[in-house]
């Protein structure tokens, strides 16, 4: 009779423990279930989050302005040991100290003439350009390229740049010519540009190398392309007329 209530005891106690260890196993079942769950969520905020900021670095990218300075030697920085030291990249330099939403690129060529200017135009506007800075003419000038050509072929870069995108504001960049090329050639070559302007209804330079050409000092051995510091004097010329337009 005290053999039976010692085994019934015993398998009391290995039914309780057995209850216990059940309890634990759904305790424990029910810690990973809320485990993975709040990992899941975590996991989703996060990717939430990542998105979210990708769409607002997305945002910004899209929304910076780009500037496009077409032109020349002058606007490739010719001569200069540092590319960054032509008037281009200084005015970067002064746009992102101002912190403005604008890109600049140098579009320029050396040796480029209008006519090589109009037959590249539509590869470069292959971007969208929100400021078109048209630096062109001086080589035809050089070269004596009849002059009803020059103005013909800034006409047509002018009307690709419109044609593209009619928002596009267009800064004319007048030039002049030295006296030895004739005075009536280069009176009426020196009239091409604010009279395009005029017509076009464009933002003008009136001279992009005023208070440069012909200072020694300010030119390269050439006397033609502008040294460093003359390409900080160009810089300034330049942004008389794009500061008002950026920042309007």
């Amino acid at each position: 009779m005290l053999k039976l209530k010692n085994n019934q005891l015993i398998l009391n106690m290995k039914n309780n423990t057995m209850k216990i260890f059940l309890k634990f196993c759904y305790f424990l079942l029910l810690i990973i279930v809320f485990s993975c769950k709040s990992d899941n969520n975590k996991n989703q905020d996060t990717t939430e989050k990542t998105s979210v900021e990708t769409e607002t670095t997305e945002e910004k990218s899209s929304a910076t302005k780009t500037i496009l300075v077409f032109g020349d030697s002058l606007t490739a920085g010719y001569g200069l040991e540092d590319v960054n030291d032509a008037f281009p990249s200084i005015l970067q330099t002064k746009i992102d100290s101002l912190s403005l939403n604008y890109t600049v690129i140098n579009s320029g060529v050396s040796g480029e003439t209008t006519s090589g200017g109009k037959s590249r135009i539509d590869w470069v506007l292959n971007q969208k350009v929100d400021i078109f800075i048209l630096e062109l003419g001086a080589n035809d000038g050089l070269r004596g390229v009849p002059l009803t050509e020059t103005r013909k072929n800034l006409q047509a870069i002018i009307d690709a740049v419109l044609a593209k995108n009619a928002a596009t504001k267009i800064i004319l960049a007048g030039m002049q010519l030295p006296p030895n090329m004739g005075q009536d050639y280069t009176t009426e070559f020196k009239t091409i540009f604010p009279e395009l302007a005029e017509k076009n209804n464009l933002y003008l330079i009136p001279f992009l190398l005023k208070d440069v050409g012909g200072v020694p000092e300010l030119n390269q051995a050439d006397g033609i392309h502008p040294t460093v510091d003359g390409h900080k004097i160009l810089a300034t010329n330049v942004w008389a007329v794009l500061a008002p337009i950026i920042n309007l």
